[in-house]
């Protein structure tokens, strides 16, 4: 098992309390919660965050999302379990944490701009940056799971 490199909350806390700020910030955005744990457990999945997906699971579960859905977020596009609106999303968070491989490509943006608001969509995007940059400082500092 991996060693915690750094605390990085007792390191930098500035740096965490702006990134607490940015989440207070996103909470208030008006976007669904469950739709905000699957962007989260999505990006921490393809960044392989032990920390963040961990986490996000069981906040997500706490929330009411179904294992079912749960175990089915890493296969979502082979699965019937997650609405047009909640895909498109999906799809955008692989397109975003893929960055370098697909650009954000146009297929993807038209799935999100058929599906949320221009608001929406500036709003998913920050969340999205959100847990890559949470998860960048997990997995570089090697946060473990309690």
């Amino acid at each position: 098992m991996t060693q915690q490199r750094l605390d990085f909350t007792s390191a930098s806390p500035d740096a965490v309390k702006a990134m607490y700020a940015l989440e207070a910030a996103i909470a208030k955005l008006g976007l669904e919660h469950s739709l905000l744990e699957l962007i989260r457990l999505r990006a921490s999945q393809i960044n392989g965050c032990a920390f963040c997906v961990d986490m996000h699971t069981s906040d997500a579960r706490k929330a009411g999302e179904s294992e079912r859905r749960l175990y089915a977020v890493a296969v979502w596009r082979e699965t019937p379990f997650f609405t047009p609106r909640e895909r498109a999303v999906l799809a955008w968070t692989e397109a975003l944490t893929l960055l370098p491989q697909n650009h954000a490509g146009d297929e993807d943006y038209a799935a999100l701009e058929a599906e949320l608001s221009p608001a929406e969509m500036v709003n998913v995007t920050l969340a999205i940056g959100s847990i890559n940059t949470w998860n960048r400082l997990a997995v570089g500092f090697r946060k473990m799971p309690q």
